[in-house]
C-alpha cells in the first residue's frame, strides 16, 4: 500500500471515478495518505463525488506518471471520526485554507477491498491487495 501512495504522491493529481445512478463521473483529486494502515483520499462532503459515494461506495482511481499508470479499485468508506480528518489534514496542511476538521464538512474516505495494479508498455502488470 505504500508503494500505491508514493506512486500518487510522485502523480500529484489523478482521476477518481464514480457512479452517479448509471452513469460515470470521473475528476481530479490529489490527496493520497496512509492512516492506520488504510488508503485515505479527502474531499468535501457538499461536493457531488461525496454524495456519489454515499449511495454507492465502488470507485476506481486512475493516475499516470508519464511512463507507468495506476488502477485503483476498491470501496470508499467514509470515516467521520476527527483523528482521521486531522491526520489528513496535517498531512495536506496547504487545504486548511478550505476545511479544517470541524467545519462539518471535511470527509476523509479510505479503500477497502482495493485492488491496486500497476501498468506500463515495457514490464509486467503489478498487483497489489489492500
Amino acid at each position: 500500500m505504500k508503494e500505491v501512495c508514493e506512486f500518487l504522491k510522485k502523480c500529484g493529481t489523478y482521476f477518481l471515478a464514480t457512479v452517479e445512478d448509471d452513469m460515470p463521473r470521473v475528476r481530479p483529486f490529489g490527496t493520497a495518505h496512509i492512516f492506520e494502515d488504510k488508503l485515505y483520499i479527502q474531499t468535501g462532503k457538499i461536493k457531488d463525488v461525496f454524495k456519489q459515494v454515499e449511495k454507492n461506495p465502488n470507485a476506481e482511481i486512475c493516475a499516470f506518471d508519464g511512463q507507468k499508470w495506476l488502477r485503483i479499485s476498491g470501496k470508499l468508506i467514509h470515516d467521520d471520526r476527527r483523528v482521521a480528518r486531522e491526520s489528513m489534514l496535517n498531512a495536506y496542511p496547504e487545504l486548511r485554507s478550505m476545511y479544517n476538521e470541524d467545519d462539518g464538512n471535511t470527509a476523509v474516505l479510505y479503500f477497502k477491498d482495493a485492488t491496486a495494479t500497476f501498468y506500463s508498455f515495457t514490464e509486467a502488470p503489478k498487483t497489489v491487495k489492500f
